[in-house]
């Protein structure tokens, strides 16, 4: 990985809620599972005892899903027949609250369908036996295609980028790809492609960045990578080349991603080897990721690497399963030596706190700037963690703090105190604040009990309210006296 952790860290946590436009074919994944434990005494095959059947989201609609779980507003725009998988397509995604007045209803064609069977060897060890395709991959009409250039036409303006979920299944004509494509230029907003596994790339002409996999690139430019990646560099130029491309990402499996920009040399983006469970749905996340990424304001070396953990962390996975912001924090801060899980965004952190308060866990919340971590520090942590079963620890942002102290501080920025305060036994979580108080941070956590230095004994509280109102209380903790970051920065000074 050529970005450090702290950099994706820092990333991941400011995910917000980005209206992503993404067209593609929908479909819908059927899986059933059941023993394999015997062969059938009519032919040399297996026989699968059924056991249960599961859905989901398919194809555009499994990225979709892959959006949605990290926080985009995800706006889908696609196909569907007018058939019960259609219904149960519709529902699924709007399960995960993914907007669907861009999928019109086609009543000529079926809604694509993957139906899997699963083996499994007493209950455990799943294995893909057979796949069925329910598809009809015929052109859309004329009149389909005019509504959905007038949907995307209209929904551009307010979206920060646009995705483009190939496989081939009728609807990205070269037509109506290069329409939207062009749409989507003029309007400035960049257009991620996952192409199809086809040898006529042309209709992704003009997008802003394209992410094929290792057989696809080669079916695209006729150029050989077999399992090395030595073609790379030519496979990417050609592609860059031909369609008029910002960038193209080589996503190389086990060798992470080669990424060529305009006017700069390529570069592999390595990625660490993992135990492939299944392969299903990588593609996906890969381009899900990237599109966040590049959505929050990110470079395209920083697109990729956060692209390659994510994808990595799908195909430890059986199916398509959404990767979450918190998997993804989880395995940068063990990446960066920082306990796995104590650093978390608050939308994460408020889901581990439910699940520990339902357990009869005592929340102690504290807050602070933690600039330069001292003993006088240590001993306050380590008297609130005392006062309940888990401590939250809040910690000013950069800009707070420089709003609180001045322009010279923090000393140090805010993912390295993060880490260190990650580091303390006695400190279970922490997350970072934006706002000159923790009032807000407070409301959101409900702790039941709120720990300040006795230094403010007799002065308001803030959040006081909040904790006490719940039955909650607040304490006082002793100060080690002559310990503050302040003194030992002017002592600093003075030497």
């Amino acid at each position: 990985m050529l970005t450090s952790p702290a950099t994706l860290i820092e990333l991941v946590n400011r995910f917000g809620s980005p209206r992503i436009l993404l067209v593609g074919d929908l479909m819908i994944d059927e899986y059933i599972y059941g023993n394999a434990e015997r062969l059938s005494p009519e032919a040399p095959v297996p026989v699968v005892h059924e056991r249960r059947r599961e859905h989901s989201c398919g194809g555009a609609g499994n990225v979709a899903t892959d959006l949605a779980v990290l926080g985009a507003q995800v706006l889908c725009v696609g196909v569907r027949g007018n058939d019960a998988n259609g219904d149960l397509l519709t529902k699924l995604l709007a399960k995960h609250h993914i907007n669907t007045d861009g999928v019109i209803v086609d009543p000529s064609r079926p809604t694509t369908s993957k139906i899997r069977l699963v083996g499994l060897a007493q209950h455990r060890h799943p294995q893909q036996m057979l796949r069925l395709d329910q598809e009809d991959t015929s052109a859309l009409s004329p009149a389909i295609n005019a509504r959905i250039i007038d949907y995307v036409k209209a929904q551009l303006p307010t979206c920060a980028c646009v995705c483009i979920e190939d496989y081939n299944k009728g609807l990205l004509s070269h037509d109506l790809t290069q329409a939207i494509t062009a749409l989507a230029r003029a309007a400035g907003k960049p257009v991620l492609v996952d192409p199809a596994a086809i040898n006529d790339y042309s209709k992704y002409k003009g997008a802003t960045v394209i992410t094929p996999n290792r057989t696809e690139a080669e079916r695209a430019t006729g150029l050989k990578l077999a399992d090395s990646i030595e073609a790379a560099p030519a496979l990417a130029k050609a592609l860059l080349q031909q369609l008029d491309l910002t960038a193209c990402t080589l996503t190389l499996d086990r060798h992470g991603i080669y990424l060529l920009e305009h006017d700069k040399p390529g570069v592999l983006h390595p990625t660490r080897p993992r135990k492939v469970y299944d392969v299903t749905g990588a593609g996906d996340m890969v381009l899900a990721a990237m599109a966040m990424a590049i959505a929050h304001g990110a470079n395209w070396s920083e697109a990729c690497d956060l692209a390659n953990i994510a994808g990595g962390l799908e195909v430890e996975k059986f199916g398509c399963v959404p990767i979450q912001k918190i998997e993804i924090l989880r395995e940068l801060n063990n990446m960066s030596g920082v306990d796995a899980g104590k650093q978390l965004a608050l939308p994460e952190l408020l889901v581990e706190l439910q699940a520990r308060r339902a357990g009869g866990h005592k929340i102690v919340f504290t807050n602070g700037v933690f600039d330069i971590l001292h003993a006088g520090h240590v001993q306050y942590l380590k008297f609130s963690r005392s006062q309940g079963d888990l401590l939250v620890v809040g910690v000013n942002s950069d800009d707070s703090v420089k709003r609180l102290k001045g322009p010279a501080r923090p000393v140090n920025n805010l993912n390295d105190r993060l880490a260190v305060l990650a580091g303390l036994a006695a400190v279970d979580y922490v997350v970072p604040f934006d706002t000159d108080t923790p009032a807000d941070l407070i409301r959101a956590v409900q702790p039941d009990v709120l720990v300040k230095g006795d230094d403010y004994a007799g002065k308001e509280v803030v959040g006081r309210d909040t904790v006490e109102s719940r039955g909650g209380r607040v304490v006082l903790a002793p100060f080690l006296q002559g310990r503050s970051t302040t003194s030992i920065i002017e002592k600093s000074k003075a030497r």
